[in-house]
């Protein structure tokens, strides 16, 4: 890429992030638009401005994120968010520390080797830009000292600033665990693995007294894990008719005028998608309906109470210490019986993994690895799949009559040109889809560890995928006969090839920050859905309220992409340090917008009270690691005597991950009892933690107790509580 063309691209980008800004500027100012921009807000009772609109300017908001503190993100968006932005603000720390040095230390060194060989950065002839970066420092010159100890700089910043954040992620986490306010996850664990039930005793017998025997003074009571599937389904049927009976109601009542009062009834058809069968009073019906599935849901609910019981349990204590206490603990001499683990929130139960047994779950694990290595190594196989599917004549072999469509000259240049595009850009958008089902399907309990076990599998797709294959694959296929001869030299050509997409990688991080958080910031497209649907499609509050509600930062997609991003700026710091500027606005902005939206739009959908730290950091070294092993090779084929120097850089990040991860990594394992000793303001109602986990579908106000004592305990102590 010329460097004409780099400019270019650059201000494109950067003119667009202008438009969006005052777009954002425009719409947010609109009292119209408060809630697809001020939903956090409004959903917390808050007013969606402060201050009120008169004193408000287009740049207020940037004020209101700056002077916000860690407290106001954890009373906004919790302690998860909070981590989040830790996990900016330490990038950014380690790119602006290693910039300080790097940019007038290495660019100067690179700038005036008049003797440098001509290599390139930028896929093309040697210009202005590949001066900046180490492609032009001769061979064995004197001058690679300077970028061989930048090496250790970035990492020693590194180091030290992963250190501090996982110090304070830590204490973040033990605060939120410290709080006097009851939370109902403190209370409870999650035990699987249950043995046989021995004749002549219920499961919940069975729970009663293994744990009753174990902790005679603080346990409280069990629930017996169900099988939900059946009652789900009613529960969703019955649902979704009341929000069509709320729908229905709110037309009749439109369709009063003072011309007709009596308005017009809604009807609709019985039949499929409500186009055939017998017409009926919508209103009549939708009530019938009702009526019927009330009573089928209580009958389902019964029945999966008593028989429909699975090998899993969630049991309940009235001292928080001692629950933390049972989480931890062996309570089994064999690992595969009475399997215990700490209780999430309840919205966070994946409630049908619960009964999978252990070496079901093992399996599933390993079964599940070697489904994202094939998928990551060999992706290209479905891609191209998709790719010869999808062209036009294959289609109408496949598909014989679209052929009359396809003789329409116009759209089948439109077909040839996007269809195959479209088809892979569909399947792409699909993997972190795909990504959390496999995690799911590994067998893990909780919706947020699935999130992080996803999020895990999609940075290395994406590393692998995106940084690595665009770097080395032109290289790896021109020398694979080399290669092939001597395998050994992969890691000097993946070294060799990195100056060749210098230019490349600024583009794309450019294109990341600029026009990637000017569309965030901006929100055109959920601006654009929620108008369409209020015009069109809501007719009750409640389907309003499903229209702009804002969803969480989805932290499964959003993590890898900042990660990626880590990754490519890491190994290219001092190979072309001019990326270090681009990949610290990208951190800079980042943390500017998104502190707005954490503030403002995001609603949390969990809170795993910053669990996902301990990944983060173990990414962050693996891309720390990647970008050591690469300054190797690339040292190597810069052929500098003393490359062995950087030798035990990668051997320092291993000592490092291992020493962090002993003294921080159990707390973030289970709950420290040190920590949820602290008492709280008032005892709890343990009745309602207890009813905080029934599921929705099997929760209802006609249900007693007594009916259901197969399920669900009846043992109650009065304690003391912690």
């Amino acid at each position: 890429m010329e460097f004409s063309s780099f400019l270019t691209s650059l201000g494109t980008s950067f003119v667009i992030f202008l438009v969006l800004m005052i777009v954002f500027a425009l719409l947010s100012s609109r009292p119209g638009n408060n809630v697809v921009y001020y939903p956090n807000r409004i959903l917390k009772g808050l007013e969606p401005l402060e201050g009120g609109y008169k004193t408000r300017n287009p740049f207020s908001w940037i004020k209101e994120a700056v002077s916000s503190s860690e407290k106001d993100v954890i009373a906004m968006s919790g302690v998860d968010t909070a981590v989040y932005f830790v996990f900016l603000t330490t990038v950014l720390g380690i790119l602006v520390l290693s910039g300080v040095i790097l940019l007038p230390v290495l660019l100067p060194l690179s700038i005036t080797d008049n003797g440098g060989k001509k290599q390139t950065t930028s896929e093309g002839t040697f210009n202005e830009l590949d001066k900046l970066s180490m492609a032009n420092i001769t061979a064995k010159s004197s001058r690679l000292w300077g970028f061989l100890i930048a090496c250790y700089w970035v990492s020693v910043v590194t180091y030290v600033l992963l250190w501090r954040a996982y110090k304070h992620v830590s204490w973040l986490r033990s605060e939120a665990f410290k709080s006097p306010d009851a939370k109902p996850e403190q209370f409870a664990i999650v035990v699987r693995d249950i043995p046989p039930v021995p004749q002549g005793q219920t499961r919940k017998e069975l729970v009663d007294t293994y744990f009753k025997a174990i902790y005679p003074e603080t346990f409280y009571r069990s629930m017996i894990v169900t099988d939900n599937k059946e009652v789900n389904k009613i529960w969703e049927e019955l649902e979704g008719y009341k929000k069509k009976l709320a729908r229905t109601e709110a037309i009749y009542a439109g369709s009063k005028t003072t011309a007709k009062p009596e308005g017009t009834r809604p009807t609709n058809k019985t039949g499929f998608l409500g186009l055939i069968g017998k017409k009926v009073d919508s209103i009549e019906y939708y009530n019938e309906k009702i009526n019927e599935l009330v009573a089928k849901l209580e009958s389902e609910q019964k029945v999966t109470l008593r028989e429909k019981q699975q090998d899993a349990a969630l049991v309940f204590f009235s001292n928080r210490v001692v629950a933390a206490s049972a989480a931890q603990n062996l309570h089994a001499q064999m690992v595969d019986t009475w399997s215990v683990c700490d209780a999430p929130e309840s919205r966070q139960l994946i409630w049908p993994n619960l009964k999978i047994k252990f070496y079901q779950r093992e399996l599933r694990q390993y079964l599940v690895y070697v489904i994202v290595a094939l998928t990551v190594f060999f992706y290209m196989i479905p891609i191209t799949f998709i790719s010869a599917v999808t062209t036009l004549d294959n289609l109408v072999k496949l598909l014989p009559f679209i052929k009359p469509i396809v003789k329409i000259k116009v759209l089948k240049t439109v077909l040839e040109a996007y269809l195959p595009q479209l088809a892979l850009i569909i399947f792409l958008a699909l993997l972190p889809k795909l990504l959390l089902f496999l995690s799911k399907f590994e067998g893990i309990p909780t919706e947020s560890h699935a999130v992080r076990a996803a999020s895990g599998k999609y940075f290395y797709f994406t590393v692998l995928n995106v940084f690595i294959g665009v770097t080395i694959g032109g290289t790896l296929f021109k020398a694979f006969k080399t290669i092939e001869k001597n395998p050994n030299e992969t890691v000097s050509l993946l070294a060799e090839s990195l100056p060749g997409n210098a230019t490349f990688f600024l583009t794309y991080v450019a294109l990341k920050f600029f026009v990637g958080y000017g569309l965030e910031l901006s929100r055109l497209v959920p601006l654009i859905i929620y108008h369409l649907k209020r015009k069109y499609l809501c007719k009750t509050e409640a389907e309003l309220k499903d229209a702009w509600s804002p969803g969480d930062l989805g932290y499964g997609t959003r993590v890898p992409g900042d990660m990626l991003i880590v990754t490519i700026v890491l190994c290219y710091s001092v190979i072309a340090p001019v990326i270090i500027p681009f990949g610290a606005l990208y951190f800079g902005l980042g943390w500017l917008i998104l502190r707005n939206q954490a503030l403002k739009v995001y609603v949390p959908s969990y809170e795993s009270y910053g669990r996902m730290w301990p990944h983060i950091h173990n990414r962050i070294l693996a891309s720390l690691i990647l970008y050591q092993i690469t300054m190797f090779g690339y040292f190597g084929v810069q052929k500098f005597y003393y490359t062995p120097l950087l030798i035990p850089l990668p051997i320092l990040s291993l000592v490092f991950g291992f020493v962090c991860a002993k003294k921080f990594y159990p707390a973030f394992q289970h709950q420290a009892l040190e920590v949820v000793a602290h008492a709280l303001k008032e005892a709890p109602n343990m009745e309602l933690i207890f009813r905080s986990f029934i599921p929705p579908s099997l929760s209802s106000e006609k249900i007693d107790d007594d009916q259901f004592e197969d399920a669900l305990s009846q043992v109650s102590r009065s304690t003391s509580f912690v």
